[in-house]
């Protein structure tokens, strides 16, 4: 049961104003300044359901919050939850903002606060979805909800549903990763190319690695061959070889192969499902000029996909040069991040890994091959030709920086401002 009192700490409001109609038990309206506070009211349903609704005072400072605390239990996991009905929002995760703080007995905040990701889609009533899970903290004794409209001077926005309840642990999802080192040289046709990979994907497998990763143009590397001849459809003779290779290993596979449709040649990343099906691709965006003057034309779309161990997307070689490309990516809610690459810089692939709080795995010939972790630590990196390196990683755990907490749950609320899509 929630308390039906509010300590507003200091260090986060120097404002609180309760709404023109009393609000539910326990919740305050609250903002940093008394000028820049959005309007608040309470939005009344059947059977004492209600909503807290915020709404901006048509000043760009706009910024306010309803709170309310309620006990909690060290040790234990809790489940929060909430969804908002909102309308002309610039940003939503930049705008509309749900926290959890934590407390100890004597009311100081303990830890880093916590911020559940705001969904992007809508439910059938058209409401977007708060949710995340989390373990109390060991000496917190309360949790601090808060519910934030900011910077949106014409928007609205009315919270509902909101619950913090006991839950179990998150489930883990381990997963095992392969990334191959290995240049075909004195090779004549991509079939050739096709059959060394083949031998490490199957060594690969034979570790039951859960995703192998191959690195960038596998068909024309050491070949006398130009990009235009060895293009193909995607799906094509060389998906559908990968696609043997993967279905028999049951490993999902990542290789960059050059693909024509119609007159456009793109370089392109696939991503092979376990059964050996095509379950998506990714068509290079940053090319450098020696692509550009051999005719490849640059993609524009940045996918994502789901997998049965987490959420994933590529990128290829040159990608890594430009930090728009890794968070597109994982702004679309990519964990972890494949990249074929040529050569490039290294220290960028552990940048981009720090930047988005993802894992990047690089398989490359004048790079080095190397798993990355969410803090641009090498968790394994190749040192003999024709090999293949791993990772055994948990995508349910998340990295804390001791001065930041879930830096990852941060990033898009307090970066610059994107576009209406989040």
């Amino acid at each position: 049961m929630f308390k039906s009192t509010l300590l507003i700490p200091l260090l986060l409001l120097s404002f609180a104003a309760v709404a023109a109609e009393p609000a539910p038990e326990g919740w305050l309206f609250s903002a940093p300044r008394e000028e820049i506070a959005p309007r608040a009211w309470v939005v009344r349903g059947p059977a004492e359901t209600f909503g807290l609704a915020l709404a901006g005072n048509g000043d760009a400072a706009v910024n306010g919050s309803w709170t309310r605390r309620l006990p909690v239990t060290s040790g234990q996991h809790v489940l929060f939850t909430a969804r908002c009905e909102a309308k002309d929002i610039p940003t939503p995760r930049r705008n509309l903002i749900a926290s959890v703080l934590w407390f100890d007995a004597k009311g100081k905040q303990v830890e880093q606060a916590e911020f559940p990701a705001l969904l992007p889609s809508v439910d059938a009533q058209g409401l977007m979805r708060v949710t995340a899970t989390y373990q109390v903290p060991k000496a917190a004794r309360e949790a601090q909800i808060q519910l934030q409209l900011r910077w949106a001077p014409t928007g609205q926005v009315i919270w509902r549903d909101i619950s913090l309840a006991q839950a179990t642990a998150p489930t883990s999802r381990p997963v095992k990763i392969a990334s191959i080192n290995h240049r075909p040289r004195g090779t004549k046709t991509p079939q050739d190319n096709l059959q060394q990979f083949a031998k490490l994907i199957d060594e690969a497998g034979a570790a039951k690695a859960d995703v192998i990763c191959l690195p960038e143009g596998i068909t024309v590397c050491g070949t006398p061959l130009k990009y235009a001849a060895v293009a193909e459809a995607i799906p094509g003779p060389s998906t559908q070889f990968l696609g043997a290779c993967a279905a028999r290993n049951k490993a999902y596979v990542v290789a960059g192969l050059y693909e024509r449709d119609g007159k456009t040649i793109y370089n392109t990343s696939v991503l092979i499902a376990r059964d050996g099906k095509l379950l998506g691709k990714y068509r290079k965006v940053c090319l450098p000029r020696e692509e550009i003057d051999a005719g490849i034309t640059p993609g524009t779309t940045y996918p994502v996909f789901d997998t049965d161990f987490g959420r994933v997307a590529m990128m290829i070689c040159w990608d890594l040069s430009y930090p728009e490309v890794a968070r597109e990516l994982s702004a679309r809610g990519a964990e972890m991040i494949f990249l074929p690459i040529w050569g490039g810089n290294e220290t960028l692939a552990q940048a981009r890994a720090i930047e988005n709080q993802v894992y990047i795995v690089a398989s490359g010939y004048d790079f080095t091959t190397a798993i990355y972790d969410k803090s641009g630590h090498p968790l394994a990196t190749a040192t003999t030709p024709s090999s293949v390196i791993y990772a055994d990683v948990d995508l349910s755990q998340r990295l804390m920086w001791p001065w930041l907490g879930d830096w990852r749950s941060r990033i898009w609320q307090e970066g610059p401002a994107r576009n209406k899509r989040e």
